[in-house]
């Protein structure tokens, strides 16, 4: 019985592809996150680097009076300033970037590489920023939690009584809540397992879970340890006294808020150098603007026929 297969009667595959164009993707990176927390915050620029943040030194000495239609003497009073204020020095994210001048020169069709080489490192530069403005021991959020704005679980799991607490200590226009996508889930398992599924709310073109109206936002720097998060809420603006992000305006090269990049000359093996720069920090401006719940558990599960037999 002959082999059908031995000779082939037409063109194959493999040799067909000798003469055409493969579609080529840009170079696709999976720890890029949306970093929700760079969009809802508001920015204020920051000329030489310090932000001074100055406070009121005893606010209760402040002393008014409501009139009662008579001739006594009104009180005297002033407002007194701290006079050592804390200042915040903005803090650097940078690397140098290497490419030969021979693979941008030859390979940059389709994709010019040396647009992709600093588009995947600024990518991860931004990345690092979301993770200080959140973890950073000088400046980060959880770093500057005042310790009356604490609130710790009641069962372990975050539940809709616990995040009603956390709005109570941040009552003045809260903002939104900031939370890794594990915590999140966790507190929808207890919203399912109270018959209270949270409702969601567009923005940014994305659909966030909210609870009493305040978007509860996504971002998993805010870590994971021993199957422990924690869960913050925010106040933000210069104008309700929040938290507010630093950055520094007018670099050269600027590419974005603090972000900058700059040509650093092609050295004697033809290698050309950037110098990729992202200036930023981040101020707490009242006690009160910024609240936690702390150590709750993500890994509670529940069995939902339970509850609706």
């Amino acid at each position: 019985m002959a082999d059908d297969t031995a000779t082939p009667t037409a063109l194959g595959d493999i040799a067909a592809r000798q003469l055409a164009n493969a579609t080529k993707t840009a170079p696709q990176m999976g720890r890029i996150t949306p970093r929700w927390l760079v969009h809802c915050l508001q920015w204020a620029p920051v000329e030489a680097g310090i932000f001074r943040l100055n406070r009121v030194k005893d606010e209760g000495a402040v002393a008014v009076e409501c009139s009662n239609r008579d001739e006594r003497d009104l009180p005297q009073t002033f407002v007194d300033y701290v006079e050592n204020p804390r200042e915040y020095m903005l803090s650097a994210v940078n690397t140098v970037v290497d490419i030969h001048t021979r693979v941008s020169d030859l390979y940059s069709v389709p994709h010019d590489q040396i647009a992709e080489q600093l588009r995947l490192t600024i990518e991860v530069i931004k990345e690092r920023q979301e993770s200080e403005l959140i973890n950073n021991p000088e400046y980060g959020l959880l770093s500057n939690v005042a310790p009356g704005m604490r609130v710790a679980p009641r069962t372990g799991a975050p539940t809709p009584d616990d995040l009603d607490e956390l709005i109570s200590r941040v009552w003045k226009e809260p903002a939104f809540f900031l939370a890794h996508p594990a915590a999140i889930a966790a507190f929808g398992r207890e919203c399912t397992r109270r018959g209270v599924p949270p409702p969601t709310i567009t923005m940014f073109g994305a659909s966030f879970l909210t609870w009493r109206g305040l978007p509860l936002v996504p971002s998993d720097k805010v870590r994971i340890e021993n199957g422990k998060s924690n869960i913050l809420l925010l106040r933000t603006g210069q104008a309700r006294q929040g938290v507010v992000g630093l950055y520094q305006p007018n670099l050269p090269g600027q590419q974005g808020l603090g972000l900058s990049v700059r040509f650093m000359g092609i050295n004697h093996k033809a290698i050309a150098s950037y110098l990729v720069s992202l200036y930023c920090s981040l101020a707490v401006l009242t006690d009160d603007a910024l609240g936690v719940l702390e150590g709750v558990d993500v890994t509670k599960y529940h069995a939902y026929s339970d509850v609706y037999a």
